[in-house]
């Protein structure tokens, strides 16, 4: 799952965005409103955590705004107003989740995970294909009942392929699951990550499909 976060204050920001991060979620990170609507409109989020308190638009406008052109686009709303009136104010504009600053980094994980449950780009914390199980609430990976030692990008893009076993993911839909928006990408990065992992799984596990994208089998 792909996050937008916007959010001014760059220690918390920043701070976020590298516990996120090592969540497995691919991160793009902006201080304004208006970044964050540009980043909407180039599709290149599925979530977003949503500041109120924003220099250039208030975050309930950024929400209105969210809400007319994506209605279905997950938004959570991360912020230090903690009234009931704001808390109604956000859920009725359309947040799909409300958490007031300071908050436990654990929570915002846990709240992240049930949108993702929600979305259908995860139907449960534990996803097998055949032997290999996958949980993605302690991130670890299994093969018949043996732990196995995952980079984390090795993890984020198993959990890719496995969430859409029998369809075919290209080389830049699995790019976009690994690296956050603006970040450098070595051109056999994608190769290198798909090699690990096949050293680590069962043989055959991970198909190439005609030089097109990857793939593995439903169980």
């Amino acid at each position: 799952m792909r996050l937008l976060l916007v959010e001014d204050d760059i220690a918390l920001r920043d701070g976020l965005q590298q516990a996120l991060t090592g969540q497995g979620f691919a991160v793009n990170a902006v201080s304004t409103g208006q970044q964050a609507l540009a980043v909407a409109r180039a599709g290149d989020c599925d979530t977003v955590i949503l500041d109120l308190g924003l220099p250039d638009i208030d975050g309930l406008s950024v929400l209105k705004q969210l809400r007319q052109k994506w209605p279905r686009m997950p938004v959570l709303i991360l912020t230090a107003r903690d009234g009931i009136e704001d808390r109604i104010k956000g859920l009725d504009y359309g947040a799909d989740d409300y958490l007031v600053k300071p908050f436990a980094a654990p929570e915002l994980f846990a709240r992240l995970r049930v949108i993702e449950r929600r979305q259908g780009t995860a139907s449960s914390h534990l996803i097998r294909c055949g032997e290999v199980e996958l949980d993605s609430t302690s991130m670890q990976v299994s093969v018949a009942d043996n732990t196995v030692s995952l980079s984390r990008r090795e993890y984020v893009l198993l959990k890719e392929l496995m969430e859409s076993a029998g369809r075919i993911k290209t080389r830049e839909q699995l790019e976009a699951s690994l690296y956050s928006w603006g970040e450098e990408v070595a051109s056999n990065a994608l190769e290198v990550h798909i090699s690990n992992l096949r050293k680590k799984l069962p043989t055959d596990f991970i198909r190439t499909v005609r030089g097109v994208g990857y793939s593995i089998s439903r169980p």
